[in-house]
């Protein structure tokens, strides 16, 4: 993937060389840092991690926040930032009784 020097947008290739669908800036591929990058093609997905016998407190910390799906009153909870950096991070749980995930923006 590569981002334009000019505008920031997503590149994509055309007839061997890289270009902006949103402003037309264009540059050369240069086929040994391309093969540098790594690409999700032809990677295989990796296998699901057993937690069943792990500790509550090494899963991650938890809160009570109540689930909307069981009413239980504990989830654990991680915040990402998914929007724009001048916004708050969005904060996702998951019950730890029924497993039920949900998220809370703040708006």
């Amino acid at each position: 993937m590569e981002f334009c020097d000019e505008c920031g947008s997503m590149m994509k290739t055309e007839d061997g060389r890289w270009v902006c669908g949103s402003c037309g800036f264009e540059k050369s591929r240069d086929t040994e840092q391309e093969a540098a990058m790594t690409t999700t093609q032809g990677q295989e997905e990796t296998e699901l991690v057993d937690m069943s016998e792990t500790d509550e407190e090494a899963i991650g910390p938890t809160t009570g926040a109540r689930c909307p799906e069981c009413g239980h009153d504990r989830a654990r909870y991680e915040m990402k930032q998914i929007r724009a950096a001048d916004e708050s991070e969005t904060r996702f749980f998951t019950c730890t009784e029924c497993g039920h995930k949900w998220r809370e923006d703040d708006h």
